[in-house]
């Protein structure tokens, strides 16, 4: 009896060990998250938009003009990573990254209903510092949280619009990814939401040639920076 026991247990350690060596599979890159610091490329796609602040200012033809920006523009991102190593759960990593993209206006008179459509450009460098807190892996993926903060200036101002923002933001950031680890690199798939903090409208519009588009201007008493972006990092 004793011996058929110890065949049973025998049976049983053999097709548990056999059962887990079909789930654990083979680890591409087993030492890639122990390097102090390493580099990549990221390149994505994002959409800008912004939290609009109405004047409700009546002009000297009694109108009353509103605006919104009605859809997503999407726009295409570049950049490079800089990640250095914090412990095996915990990486800080300085993104600098080329945002080109617009945004579409739409000014709506309130009592009329007349409109009147603007797209402005806007093309930053911003410059994103992040913690990245990272599951345990598993297999050949990793899931992982992003937390931090950027900084961005805008590179060429478009005057003469309806709508002008001023060159500098800054904000915070919150996204989530998942990091694939390939033969010859890590692929990480990356979702980040942006939301700036301060007001980037500028009031000031000395640049106005067109005084007709003032009163689509002074419509307007704050925007702050929001921004969603869909990147793929080459590591």
């Amino acid at each position: 009896m004793r011996n058929k026991s110890v065949y049973i247990l025998l049976i049983i350690v053999l097709f548990t060990t056999s059962l887990f060596g079909q789930h654990r599979k083979l680890q591409n890159q087993p030492y890639a998250d122990q390097r102090h610091f390493h580099i990549g490329f990221t390149l994505g796609f994002h959409t800008q938009d912004l939290i609009l602040a109405q004047s409700g200012l009546i002009n000297d033809n009694g109108e009353v003009w509103f605006s919104e920006i009605p859809h997503y523009s999407p726009g295409f991102a570049v950049g490079i990573i800089g990640d250095a190593y914090i412990n095996q759960y915990i990486n800080i990593r300085i993104t600098p990254t080329i945002l080109l993209g617009d945004k579409s206006f739409v000014f709506k008179e309130q009592s009329s209903g007349e409109e009147y459509n603007t797209t402005v450009r806007n093309n930053y460098f911003s410059i994103p510092v992040n913690l990245k807190v990272s599951a345990r892996r598993t297999n050949n993926y990793r899931p992982y949280l992003l937390f931090g903060g950027y900084g961005s200036m805008e590179l060429a101002s478009n005057k003469g619009l309806a709508v002008l923002l001023k060159p500098y933001d800054f904000g915070i950031d919150v996204g989530v990814g998942c990091d694939f680890y390939l033969p010859m690199f890590k692929l990480a798939p990356e979702l980040k939401f942006s939301f700036g903090l301060i007001d980037i409208l500028n009031k000031d519009r000395v640049d106005l040639k067109d005084k007709n588009l003032l009163k689509y201007a002074n419509s307007l008493s704050k925007a702050t920076q929001r921004m969603i972006t869909l990147s793929f990092n080459f590591e």
